[in-house]
């Protein structure tokens, strides 16, 4: 497989956002590697999108990551208790990112199961099996991420991304999920998932 470059993240955020189904997502963690097949994303974008945290060029302390180099991650813990991985896009200083909001387990399944339920695979009630990877709380869970590795750069070797050679996934658009606050933004059409 191909490890990604920056270059894939420094371009527009909806088409990153598209492009990065089917992608896959290593996590190097304890000395082997989580590997899940990225089945849905979301897009934000500050300049325009009242659901992204740096909405009009907003600068926090949460949000600083955001305006980091394209290929950064930005991790953010919300309801005080799930953490959410974010891919940075577009141009260094331009706040926007990819929301990682499902992925396919492909290596690691083990550890990954320890991680989110404290079981193997095979112990797994046939719920847990369906819903392993199905949220973006879940997926960080999984692969033990935490507000610890936000501004790491996606370039490196701890977490990246790397393209199989498959073909594009068949993928399918709607709106964003749980961004009731966004006002007209609730409804751009920027969820992608296969």
């Amino acid at each position: 497989m191909k490890k990604l470059e920056r270059q894939f993240f420094d371009r527009d955020t909806l088409e990153v956002a598209r492009d990065l189904l089917g992608k896959y997502l290593v996590r190097m963690w304890q000395g082997q590697a989580l590997v899940g097949r990225i089945t849905e994303t979301e897009a934000y974008i500050g300049r325009c999108d009242k659901a992204c945290h740096a909405y009009g060029y907003r600068r926090t302390a949460r949000t600083e990551t955001l305006f980091a180099p394209p290929g950064t991650a930005y991790i953010y813990l919300i309801y005080g208790m799930y953490h959410c991985l974010n891919f940075v896009t577009e141009a260094e200083g331009e706040p926007a990112a990819v929301l990682l909001r499902g992925l396919e387990p492909v290596d690691g399944l083990v550890p990954m199961s320890l991680n989110r339920f404290g079981k193997t695979p095979g112990e797994l009630t046939p719920y847990q099996k369906k819903h392993f990877l199905d949220g973006p709380g879940k997926v960080c869970k999984a692969l033990a991420l935490t507000r610890a590795q936000n501004g790491l750069d996606l370039c490196g070797e701890e977490l990246f991304l790397c393209d199989g050679g498959e073909a594009p996934p068949t993928f399918h658009t709607g709106p964003r999920v749980g961004i009731d606050y966004a006002q007209e933004a609730v409804h751009f059409p920027w969820r992608f998932y296969v």
